[in-house]
Parts: C-alpha cells; structure tokens; sequence
C-alpha cells in the first residue's frame, strides 16, 4: 500500500490522459441536476468533487452513497455509476434504477458487471487501471467525474492545470509530506483520532476517517465546521487523554470559521492536549486537497506499520460480502 500511495501523484498524471483520451458518444444536453452513486473507495471522489463544484456547478450535484436513488431522478438527471471493481451490489442496483428513470448515464469503473451493464445498454463506459484497491485508486475515478462533467458544458475545465499543477506540487514535496505524515502517524498510534474541518474539506476529512479505517484498522470520527459548532462542542464535557483532535485548516477557509476554528481550540484544551493542526499547502483547491489526501494516505499507512497491521488487507469486507452472497 505505501507503494501505491508514493505513486498517487503520478496517478493523476494518468487519469488525466485517461480523460483527454476518452470520447463521449452520449451527445451533449441539458440537465435539471446530477447524481453520483458510488460506495467507499469509488464513492469518496465525487464527495470531493462535490466540494469543488459547490461554488461552480450551477445546478445540483448529489452524491448517493446507497442501493436507491431519490425521487428526483428523471430524463433530466445526469447519473455518474461509479464502482472501481464494477462488483458493488449497491451501485450496479442504483445504476439500474437510473436506467429505468429514463436518466443519462455514464459508468466509470475497471471492469465487472458494470461494465458488462454499460455496454448492453450503450451507455458511455470510462475504463480506468484494474487490479488495486478501491481506495488507491482515487485520482483515477475523481478525474473522470471532472472531465464527464466538463463534457456537458456544466464546468469550465481549469480543473485540468489545477491538477497537473497539484501533481507536480506533491512530486516536489513528496519527502517532506511522507516526514510530516510520519509525525503524525506516531501521534496518532494508541489515541481516538477526532477530526474537524470546514465544510469545503468535508470530503477530505471523510477521505482521512476512511484510510485511517481501512489503512490503519482504527476508528475515528469527523465533523465540520460550522455545523459541530451547534451540537458536537457541547459534547466536549470530560478530559481524555486517549482523545487526539486532528484540525484540517487552509488560508482559503471562511474568516468566520477561522475564527471558530480558534475558539474551539479553547475549549478542546480544556480537555485534551492533543491538538494538530495540518495547514494545507498549495495555490489553488485543488493543490491544498490533494495535499490533504497525500499526507493523509501516508499517515494512515504509516499509522498500519506502527501497530503491525497490514494496510491492504480487509478480511472483515470480504466475510461480509460472503455472507451476503449467500443470501
């Protein structure tokens, strides 16, 4: 997995070649709205993009994390079925049911059922690497969300010197982020990772939860800021020292939240000294997500060699996919 996560910049590299590549041959059109179905490892992209878009994308853009799909989907509905392996009963159910609602669809994914789908009804089918795990393949399946999206006239595609640009930024810093992440991993070892940011990182933070529970086989939580400002602070009534609270910041964030961000600090240190904060670096959005997601990675698999686990291995998905095979 450390290997796979030295290569993340690189991937982006290839996604974006994948997406320059790539021909739609479903012809441009209008749309009341778009949807992207997807779980886990191929699902946690387009919550990324959904924080991108949200200032851009003059429409709605969802993301549905389940078997169904909102009432809402219709002919006017642009759906994105993403599932890496092509296997993901949830998604291969949602992406039917698209279908059925008459919605335009478009499938990326490496292989399996849908892609076999994809190609009986006709519809577009951007193939992407096979033979990693879902969650080492983010750039991959992000990028192609970027570019169906741009297809459609719905995003100007400045994303694409943003990413080429974020790529040659964590090729230039990689050893010093492995360093940071490091660090962080030793803090992290034997503590309860509690981890805040503000509603534009929501999809990174939700990124870090996730590796450090597939990665490195913890629990963990998130919230955003402001929202926790309503609710979750006034949880914070005992000291535990078996708590570690880990602050995503960014020169780009709200001055408001900025300000919560440091009002908060108060109150944790009534209860923990274990405060971090990561300051993204980077010019643009893309730049500081990216750099989030990388140092992030790296912690989680660091974080997996200190407690001697292996990162790639989720025997507990498998027996749980099993089981319900059998149904």
């Amino acid at each position: 997995m450390l290997d796979l996560v030295k290569e993340f910049p690189q991937q982006l590299k290839e996604a974006i070649a994948i997406g320059q590549k790539y021909t739609f041959s479903t012809p441009k059109k209008s749309f009341r709205n778009v949807l992207l179905t997807g779980l886990g490892g191929s699902g946690i992209g387009g919550s990324i993009v959904h924080n991108y878009v949200a200032g851009r994308l003059k429409i709605p853009f969802i993301v549905n994390k389940d078997y169904f799909l909102p009432a809402f989907v219709d002919s006017e509905t642009l759906v994105i079925v993403s599932s890496y392996s092509g296997n993901t009963e949830e998604t291969i159910m949602a992406g039917e049911l698209a279908e059925k609602a008459g919605a335009t669809v478009i499938n990326i994914t490496s292989g399996g059922q849908v892609a076999e789908n994809a190609k009986l009804k006709n519809q577009d089918l951007i193939l992407i690497p096979s033979g990693f795990p879902p969650r080492a393949c983010l750039g991959y399946s992000l990028v192609q969300v970027l570019f169906t999206l741009a297809h459609f006239d719905l995003l100007s595609d400045d994303f694409k010197t943003e990413l080429e640009s974020a790529s040659e930024f964590l090729i230039n810093q990689q050893k010093e982020i492995e360093s940071e992440a490091m660090d962080l991993a030793k803090k992290i070892k034997d503590k309860l990772p509690v981890i805040y940011a503000e509603t534009q990182w929501d999809g990174v933070a939700v990124r870090f939860r996730q590796q450090l529970n597939e990665n490195g086989k913890i629990l963990c939580w998130h919230h955003i800021i402001p929202e926790m400002n309503h609710n979750e602070l006034v949880g914070w009534t005992e000291a535990d020292s078996n708590k570690i609270i880990i602050l995503l910041r960014s020169n780009a964030d709200f001055e408001r939240n900025q300000m919560r961000m440091e009002i908060n600090k108060k109150v944790f240190e009534k209860y923990t000294n274990n405060i971090v904060e990561i300051v993204a670096k980077g010019a643009s959005y893309f730049e500081q997500a990216m750099y989030f997601i990388h140092l992030t990675d790296f912690a989680s698999v660091h974080l997996a060699q200190l407690r001697h686990f292996d990162a790639t291995e989720v025997k507990v998905i498998d027996f749980l996919k099993g089981e319900l095979a059998k149904a």
